[in-house]
């Protein structure tokens, strides 16, 4: 699932809560096999004898709650059309331009979804790159070090032919992404560290990630990884079968 900027609105304990409230409202409405006149002791002795109505009542609010969210994100994805996504000022962008077949990924290197979706990211477009629009978009949320791992991304992006060599060292990482750990990446990953270091300076770097988070809002994402697939909008983790399947479904 997507690692999300805000804390869930409905907790484990939150969403029991509500639901036993939910649970009343429908006992006094004759919604539940007990009278209207019921009293708090016979209410109670029914959802002992049926424990699962309240887990069953909150998976199925957080169930609706999640659909109705990626509705939003679907829709808001439309109106805003995949040209959007595809904006070389806000991302690393590679591929045909032609392509039937895209992928959009927002994404954040200190984030383990992200992470536990490079192998499939890595193998679909070592197959399909050639084939495939890519768009690679930082969009770091999970404070200083990820904003640091961004700024380093996208001044890579001037070192254009070792952008992905970064972009999947840096994501195959398991420690976190501390300036230390990055520049060492990037040193592995062939690029000339002081340059990036000069180019990390740029003011159009801050530009950058701000047109990515601004994006991001108009597109009601609210975590990572979240992608884009032929016009597919779908957040969290991914591997090889959802990525197959989505990539195979154009638009």
């Amino acid at each position: 699932m997507a690692e999300n900027w805000k804390l869930a609105a409905l907790g484990g304990l939150g969403g029991a809560a509500i639901a036993v409230i939910i649970v009343l409202i429908m006992a006094s409405t004759g919604s539940l096999p007990v009278s209207r006149e019921a009293s708090d002791a016979r209410i109670h002795e029914y959802l002992m004898r049926n424990p699962t109505v309240l887990v069953d009542m909150s998976n199925k609010m957080q169930a609706d709650q999640t659909a109705q969210e990626d509705s939003a994100r679907q829709t808001a994805v439309n109106k805003i059309g995949l040209k959007a996504f595809f904006d070389p000022k806000l991302a690393f962008v590679t591929g045909p331009a032609d392509a039937k077949t895209s992928v959009v990924e927002f994404f954040d290197y200190n984030c383990p979804y992200c992470r536990a979706s490079l192998p499939a990211m890595k193998k679909f477009y070592a197959a399909h790159k050639k084939d495939t629009r890519f768009s690679f978009i930082e969009f770091p949320i999970k404070g200083q070090n990820s904003i640091i791992a961004a700024r380093a991304a996208i001044a890579a992006r001037k070192q254009h032919d070792k952008y992905l060599a970064f972009y999947f060292a840096l994501m195959d990482e398991q420690e976190l992404a501390t300036p230390d750990l990055i520049f060492a990446v990037a040193r592995k990953a062939g690029l000339d560290v002081e340059k990036l270091k000069q180019d990390m300076m740029d003011k159009s770097i801050d530009a950058s990630i701000k047109a990515a988070h601004d994006l991001a809002v108009a597109a009601k994402i609210d975590g990572t990884p979240a992608f884009i697939i032929n016009g597919r909008m779908r957040e969290g983790a991914i591997n090889d079968t959802i990525l197959s399947k989505l990539a195979g479904e154009h638009s």
